[in-house]
C-alpha cells in the first residue's frame, strides 16, 4: 500500500457518515473498501425490516468489519420503526414503571430486533438525568433521579448486549440539565464539578463500572459547553474525553452528529471533525444527510482531516489508536452476536427472524406501556369520536418530527375523530369559538369530547396559555400529556381551572398511544364513566 493510501485509510478509519437512500451509493462502497470505520443509518435508510436487512447485508458483504450503527432508543426516537412508531414506550415509561427486570427484558427484545436486521451498534441508552423543561431530552431519559437513571440505564444496556448488539451511552458528560436544543444552538451546563459528579456522571460511571464487563461499549459526547471542564463544546473539549478515560471507559468515544448547529453550521463539518479528533474522539458521526449532498459532506470531511494530518494537527499514531479501539469493538460485537444467536433457535439474520423479533418486542412494549400510562385528575367521559387538539408548538428535532401516533390511535379507535394540528393564533381563536359554542349541544344533545395533546405545558409557556383558554370553554376536556409525566402533572395542576382529566403517556410513540387509547376507551378506564383509571404504580 502506498503512503498516500495508508493515510487515506487511516482517515477513513475514524469516520461514521450517513448516506441517502436504501442502497449504499458508490462513494460509500469505495470508502468501505478503503477502510471506512462504519455508517450510521437514519429513518430514510430503514423504511421496513426487509429493506434494512438487505442494506446491512450489502454493507457487511462489502466490508465485513464495517460498524453499522443507528439511533434506536425506543419511544419517541426510533429509526427502524419511524413510520409506524416504536413498539417500545421509551425510557421515561420504563423509569415510571421502575421494574429493572422489565427494563432489561425490553432492552434484550430491542437488541434482538436490531441484530436480526444486521445492526451492530445501537446509539443507546440515553443516560442523561433529565430536568423539567429540557427541550431535547425529556422522555428520552429514564428519569430525574441519578440513581434511578443509573439502575435502568445499566439494565437496558445489559439487555441490548444480551440481544446481540453493542451499546453507546449518551450524551456524555450529561445533557439533561440544559434549556437549549443542541440541534439548534449551543447549550451550557453551568454546574461545578462536584455537582456533575453527584448528578450527571452517576449513570455513566455506573454503566462503565458495571460488573466484570462494562455495560457501555462506546460513549457518545454531547454538544454542550461545561465550563467546569473547559470552554469548548464537550465533543470538542479534550477534558471531556480525558474524563471518560478517568472513569474507566476503554472503548471508542463517538461524537454526536457534527452537522448540529451547536458545533457546526453544516457547511464547516470538517473543521469540527478535526477539533473532535484533537479532543480525543475516536469516531466522528457526520450526521444525517437529508436535504444535503451526502458525498460532498463526506469528501469535505476527509479532505479536512487529511489536511490536519499534513499540518501536524492530527498524527497517524493518533488515528491508529482510535482504529484499534473500533476494531476491538467490532470483534467483541461479532462474538456477542454469535452467543446471542446460539441462545435463540433460527436466529440468523433474515426478514422472518426480524418479524418474529418485532412481534416479541411489541408484546414487551405493550406490557410496559400499559403499566406506565396512568390517569390523574377528575374522570371525564370520552363519548364518541372526539375533537383532538394538538398544542405541541415546537418540533422535536431528535425524533425527526412532531409525531402523530396519539392522533392515529384515536382515529383508529374512534373513526370520525376530528384532528386539529398546531394552529396559528387566528385559527386557534376560531377553534375556541367553535368548541365553546358546541359545549351545550351536539349530536344527540351532547357535545363531542375534546382531547388535547401536550408536551411542555409549563406555566408561562404557549402550551399552558392555550390549554387554559381551552379549559375555560370546555372544562370537561381530557389532556393526553406526552412529555415528562411528573413535571406535566405539576404544570397541569397549576391551570386556573385546576388539574383536568389527564392521561400521562410518558411519550408519543405507538406503544404509548395504544396504551392511552386503551385507558380512554370502553373498559376499566376513563371512558366507561366508572372512574377506575389504571394507575400503573
Amino acid at each position: 500500500m502506498s503512503a498516500p493510501d495508508a493515510v487515506l485509510r487511516a482517515v477513513h478509519g475514524v469516520l461514521l457518515p450517513g448516506f441517502t437512500g436504501t442502497t449504499p451509493p458508490g462513494w460509500l462502497v469505495d470508502g468501505a473498501r478503503a477502510g471506512l470505520a462504519g455508517v450510521v443509518l437514519f429513518a430514510h435508510n430503514t423504511p421496513d425490516l426487509g429493506t434494512t436487512t438487505a442494506l446491512t447485508a450489502r454493507l457487511h458483504d462489502v466490508a465485513p468489519g464495517l460498524l453499522v450503527a443507528t439511533d434506536e432508543e425506543g419511544g419517541d426516537v426510533s429509526r427502524l420503526e419511524a413510520g409506524t412508531g416504536s413498539s417500545l414506550p421509551g425510557a421515561a415509561a420504563l423509569g415510571a414503571v421502575d421494574d429493572e427486570g422489565l427494563t432489561r427484558t425490553a432492552g434484550e427484545a430491542l437488541g434482538r430486533l436490531l441484530a436480526s436486521v444486521g445492526v451492530d451498534l445501537d446509539l443507546a441508552p440515553v443516560l442523561d438525568v433529565d430536568s423539567p423543561g429540557n427541550p431535547v431530552i425529556g422522555v428520552r431519559a429514564f428519569g430525574t433521579d441519578p440513581a434511578a437513571v443509573a439502575r435502568h440505564g445499566v439494565a437496558f444496556a445489559r439487555g441490548l448486549q444480551r440481544g446481540g448488539v453493542g451499546t453507546c451511552a449518551k450524551h456524555f458528560p450529561g445533557h439533561g440539565s440544559t434549556t437549549v436544543d443542541s440541534h439548534l444552538e449551543l447549550p451550557v451546563v453551568d454546574a461545578d464539578l462536584a455537582t456533575l459528579r453527584a448528578r450527571d456522571l452517576v449513570p455513566f460511571a455506573a454503566a462503565i463500572a458495571a460488573g466484570d464487563a462494562p455495560a457501555v461499549d462506546a460513549l457518545m459526547t454531547a454538544h454542550v459547553v461545561v465550563p467546569a471542564l473547559g470552554p469548548a463544546p464537550a465533543s470538542l473539549e479534550p477534558a471531556v474525553a480525558a474524563l471518560a478515560r478517568e472513569l474507566g471507559h476503554a472503548g471508542p468515544v463517538i461524537t454526536d452528529a457534527l452537522d448540529m448547529r451547536a458545533v457546526s453550521d453544516g457547511a464547516h463539518v470538517g473543521e469540527a471533525a478535526v477539533r473532535a479528533l484533537e479532543a480525543g474522539a475516536d469516531l466522528l458521526c457526520l450526521g444525517t444527510t437529508a436535504g444535503r449532498d451526502d458525498e460532498a459532506l463526506f469528501r469535505s470531511t476527509v479532505d479536512a482531516v487529511l489536511a490536519a494530518v499534513r499540518e501536524g494537527r492530527v498524527s497517524l499514531e493518533r488515528l491508529a489508536a482510535s482504529r484499534r479501539r473500533t476494531d476491538a469493538l467490532v470483534r467483541t460485537l461479532r462474538d456477542r452476536r454469535a452467543r446471542a444467536d446460539g441462545r435463540v433457535t433460527g436466529a440468523a439474520t433474515g426478514v422472518d427472524t426480524a418479524r418474529r423479533a418485532q412481534a416479541a418486542l411489541a408484546a414487551v412494549g405493550a406490557d410496559a406501556a400499559r403499566r406506565a400510562v396512568r390517569a390523574v385528575g377528575p374522570r371525564a367521559v370520552v363519548a364518541g369520536p372526539p375533537d383532538v387538539v394538538d398544542l405541541r408548538l415546537r418540533l422535536d428535532h431528535a425524533a425527526g418530527r412532531t409525531a402523530q401516533h396519539v392522533q392515529q390511535a384515536v382515529s383508529d379507535r374512534w373513526p370520525g375523530a376530528v384532528l386539529h394540528p398546531a394552529l396559528d393564533d387566528v385559527a386557534f381563536a376560531g377553534l375556541l369559538d367553535r368548541l365553546g359554542g358546541e359545549a351545550d349541544g351536539g349530536p344527540g344533545g351532547r357535545a363531542r369530547s375534546v382531547l388535547v395533546v401536550t408536551r411542555e405545558p409549563a406555566p408561562g409557556g404557549a402550551e399552558h396559555g392555550r390549554l387554559a383558554e381551552l379549559q375555560k370553554v370546555r372544562p370537561d376536556l381530557v389532556v393526553v400529556h406526552t412529555g415528562v409525566p411528573d413535571a406535566g402533572e405539576r404544570w397541569l395542576s397549576s391551570l386556573p381551572g385546576g388539574l383536568p382529566t389527564t392521561v400521562l403517556a410518558c411519550g408519543t410513540g405507538r406503544a404509548n398511544a395504544a396504551a392511552v387509547v386503551r385507558l380512554l376507551g370502553p373498559g376499566p378506564g376513563i371512558g366507561d364513566g366508572t372512574g377506575r383509571g389504571e394507575t400503573g404504580r
